[in-house]
């Protein structure tokens, strides 16, 4: 009988033993697990510190950021509210209410600009200053407004800690019922940046890389700081803009009325077709080609070209009396950096024969250039309005610049 008791008690025994051992298993796995999971985070942190995109971003500062950005909404809203924005999904506001709305946001010191539409930076004292502050090394931040052509609101606030350059973005949007909504925050930091003379903050955020990503991801910004001459941003803005980089070559060749030749007309049809009606044309109507009587009419009043020479430098079919002209698309365009460029003009020069010189850069934001090229572009301005194009001569690139590199 005691024998058995003894048993019961020596089993007993090895049973609370053994619950106790596992019990102290059960607590070490746990703090390894505890451990690992820190260990995880803080190489994930260190990992994304590194590289310099997807940042961590204190909760406090991402609420104080995204309020300020819908309290700048809500000051527009009813400009926004009452303007007219046509029917289409994306809805796009016009140059007028843009301005309006930067005059808006020009109350609260801040710099602000406009995207999509030819307006100068308001309050670019503050934003020169801090730039200029960084490339001394003194640490400061600044927030900017960015108005969008959809209406919504660009939040950046730029940060520099005497040595790198950070920047947190928030973009804002309006809902449904005209309320603001954020899209995203991020915290970024500067790859690297310059102030250049001409007056553009020229960065490049730090972005994913291969063989992380199969592309090459476009991080370059350019923004206008120092403001243009009125008349030289409204000219630009009516018979330049509208020309472009791409498509056509009138603006990136060596041409005078001496060597018309060197065009391609075929290519500039729509282009000037927008310069002269303000709206793109239905291409769809231009399948079978350009009437003759059309086209020659449209490329005569804007260059010193006559119905003979267009007949034997473009695209001309005789037999239909009509003109080639076709839609760029990905079957007969391939879009580069240098196309998507905008031309600026820089100086104008009025000649002894009453013609006006026109210094244009092509400042290129793709590849974070102020002046990827500099041309010379000739016109006239007829008395009874619009403009002749006469000749255009390539120079020779480049642009002066204070960097933030000793």
């Amino acid at each position: 009988m005691k024998g058995n008791i003894f048993a019961v008690l020596l089993c007993s025994l090895m049973l609370l033993c053994s619950c106790q051992n596992g019990d102290k298993r059960e607590e070490v796995e746990v703090e390894i697990t505890e451990s690992t999971s820190e260990v995880v985070t803080e190489n994930e942190r260190i990992d994304s510190m590194e590289k310099g995109y997807d940042l961590p971003i204190e909760e406090e500062v991402k609420v104080a950021a995204e309020s300020d950005c819908k309290d700048r909404m809500l000051q527009i809203k009813e400009i926004y509210t009452e303007v007219d924005k046509g029917n289409a999904s994306n809805k796009v506001i016009g140059e007028e209410t843009a301005g309006k709305m930067r005059l808006i946001l020009q109350e609260s010191g801040c710099p602000v600009m406009v995207r999509g539409f030819t307006y100068n930076m308001v309050n670019y004292e503050e934003m020169e200053k801090f730039l200029k502050d960084s490339l001394g090394g003194r640490a400061g931040e600044i927030v900017t407004y960015e108005i969008h052509s959809d209406g919504g609101i660009g939040r950046r606030q730029f940060i520099f800690d005497g040595a790198d350059m950070y920047v947190l973005d928030t973009n804002a949007v309006w809902k449904e019922e005209n309320e603001p909504g954020i899209t995203y925050t991020s915290y970024t930091r500067i790859k690297e940046w310059k102030y250049t003379t001409k007056g553009y903050f020229e960065f490049a955020y730090c972005v994913p890389e291969p063989p992380e990503v199969s592309e090459v991801v476009n991080g370059n910004v350019l923004i206008r700081v120092k403001p243009q001459e009125e008349k030289n941003m409204e000219i630009a803005g009516k018979y330049l803009l509208p020309i472009g980089y791409h498509g056509n070559n009138l603006l990136c060749s060596d041409w005078d009325a001496e060597h018309m030749d060197k065009l391609d007309y075929n290519g500039l049809f729509q282009y000037l077709y927008f310069v002269e009606y303000r709206e793109q044309p239905d291409m769809d109507q231009y399948i079978d080609g350009v009437a003759q009587e059309e086209f020659e009419r449209l490329i005569m009043k804007y260059l010193p070209v006559t119905a003979e020479q267009l007949r034997q430098y473009a695209s001309y079919d005789a037999e239909n009396q009509t003109y080639a002209c076709a839609r760029l698309g990905c079957l007969n365009y391939a879009p580069t950096d240098f196309g998507t460029s905008c031309p600026e003009i820089t100086d104008i020069q009025e000649n002894e024969d009453g013609t006006v010189t026109l210094t244009v850069d092509a400042v290129c934001e793709m590849s974070g250039d102020d002046a990827v090229m500099s041309h010379r572009l000739t016109v006239s301005f007829p008395e009874e309005g619009g403009i002749v194009y006469l000749g255009n001569e390539i120079l020779e690139s480049g642009t002066g610049e204070m960097t933030n590199q000793p």
